[in-house]
């Protein structure tokens, strides 16, 4: 792969709220949700309402698949489900979102052996009055139980024994906690009643089958990178220098002149939209602020522009102005827009500097002597910044490509899965920075919230889930291994982010999550 670094400028408004990030840090491919097949059958979950179909819908124009799920043992992972006495009968049907129905037909034999283990499990237990433990006889326990009880029983004791049997055939293939059985109940009682046997419908997840095009294209993958101006380590480090000799100096009131380059001003800024009817003009609430505290030395980082508008305002005055916001906005839904800003000047104050020279460099960078050497620690600090930048910029350009090359049909349970770990990141953020309360973090956990956030942020998931799996099978192709060190690396990033956010974790908890979400 090749990539070529440019810069380009970028600015930033203030009032705007932070943007959610499209895609997570991966510069070594490291924060993926990479998919995991199950390696263990986990007990089958609450029966789910089954689905009909005209049977010449055009959805059930599809191939399907049966086989027959042998009796002998078969393992599940840790578990080994029994020996059945005769074979049952699946048919394999893919569905869509990388989903596949089994449907699963158990012979006579497979039921009569279950209720008789049923049968032989109520005769242990129940204290029929009159009778001894184990020696009641059958038609009096079925009786004293209930038909019902014993052919609920029954049903529950055939589910356990050939689910596992019936995802031999998605073994390896079948997301971990995405198996639910689609028939319900009363369907399975009715026909266990009638026919003695049994039929069920398990809907189960799969790992999604990755289609590139063009074919290997990842191969001579091309990009442009382009970096922020204030990434470059020069800039960024007599930026920062600026910022710390400001800080050693005091702020004082502005008497007898306007505003100018160096000032500080405390300004009340509201903006309306310019329509020909003005009756439409609506406020804009992201450019409004009230005692904004306005650095004329970062002017054109808040608005483009904007400090033009605003030269020589003095304390007290009250200015408009047009404004078109440009085109480059990063807000979408404000580019190209008309807009008439209103800014009241407040407060005018101006810096009062001590001269930049060796006598304060020890006040600028604790530990140095000269100038020349904060200079020269600022510049290597910001030279790892940038460098770790770039590699990030580029990490994220051949992201940008890679799931734009690939055909990916989404698991519900795997969107889901992904989507709320980054509302739950978007949290752990918020909680840092504005301290909720547990009302307030109630509110943003709600089922409500989450939904609201699934659906909002649908093509930025999908984008990241595609990232994933496009750098998940091109580890499988190329027989690429994530090495030990990194994943310990991997683990210790993520409880030192839980520390600092003052979250409780569990550490083997969050071994197991960097275990499943890394392709290893």
């Amino acid at each position: 792969m090749e990539s070529l670094c440019a810069t380009t400028a970028q600015t930033f408004f203030h009032f705007k709220p932070p943007s959610i990030s499209h895609s997570p840090s991966s510069a070594h491919f490291l924060k993926g949700n990479f998919l995991k097949p199950i390696n263990k059958i986990k007990q089958f979950p609450a029966p789910y309402s089954r689905q009909f179909f005209h049977p010449h819908h055009p959805s059930h124009r599809i191939n399907l698949t049966r086989f027959i799920a042998s009796a002998a043992p078969a393992a599940a992972g840790n578990d080994v489900a029994d020996k059945l006495p005769a074979d049952i009968l699946v048919t394999e049907t893919p569905e869509p979102n990388s989903r596949v129905r089994l449907s699963v037909e158990v012979p006579a034999a497979v039921c009569d052996d279950c209720y008789g283990r049923v049968i032989k499990e109520f005769t242990k237990q129940a204290k029929v009055p009159g009778f001894r433990p184990g020696k009641v006889p059958e038609s009096i326990l079925v009786s004293y139980v209930g038909k019902d009880n014993v052919k609920r029983a029954t049903i529950e004791s055939i589910l356990k024994r050939t689910l596992p049997h019936a995802m031999s055939s998605v073994s390896g293939r079948a997301l971990e906690d995405s198996i639910r059985i689609s028939t319900t109940f009363p369907e399975m009682e009715s026909t266990y009643s009638s026919m003695k046997s049994l039929r069920y419908d398990v809907i189960v997840e799969v790992v999604p089958e990755v289609k590139w095009n063009p074919e290997d294209g990842y191969k001579n993958l091309k990009i442009v990178v382009e970096i922020d101006k204030e990434i470059d380590a020069q800039t960024a480090a007599d930026q920062e220098l600026r910022r710390r000799h400001k800080a050693l100096g005091s702020l004082k009131i502005v008497v007898d002149r306007g505003l100018q380059v160096g000032d500080v001003a405390v300004l009340d800024v509201s903006a309306m939209t310019i329509e020909q009817d003005e009756s439409t003009a609506q406020s804009i609430p992201s450019a409004e602020s009230k005692g904004f505290q306005f650095d004329t030395e970062d002017g054109d980082r808040v608005l483009p522009d904007f400090l033009d508008s605003i030269i020589g305002i003095k304390r007290g005055e009250s200015r408009s102005f047009p404004y078109v916001f440009p085109d480059s906005w990063k807000q979408e839904d404000l580019r190209g827009v008309r807009a008439q800003f209103t800014v009241d000047c407040k407060e005018l104050f101006y810096r009062d500097l001590p001269e930049l020279n060796d006598a304060i460099a020890e006040k600028i960078l604790s530990g140095c002597s000269t100038i020349e050497e904060v200079k020269g620690i600022l510049l290597q600090k910001f030279l790892e910044m940038e460098q770790t930048a770039k590699e990030q910029a580029t990490d994220n350009a051949i992201l940008d490509q890679l799931y734009k090359m690939v055909e990916v049909d989404i698991p519900p349970s795997l969107f889901e899965d992904q989507g709320r770990q980054l509302y739950g990141a978007q949290l752990l953020q918020i909680q840092a920075n504005m301290k909720l309360n547990e009302q307030q973090m109630a509110s943003l956990s709600s089922p409500k919230a989450v939904r609201e956030f699934l659906e909002n942020q649908k093509e930025n998931i999908a984008s990241i889930i595609k990232q994933n799996v496009a750098v998940g099978d091109i580890f499988k192709r190329e027989n690429l291994q994530i090495l030990t060190d990194e994943v310990v690396k991997e683990v210790e990033n993520s409880i030192s982010e839980f520390k600092s956010h003052n979250q409780d974790y569990d550490e083997e908890r969050v071994k197991e999550q960097v275990a499943k979400h890394l392709f290893i």
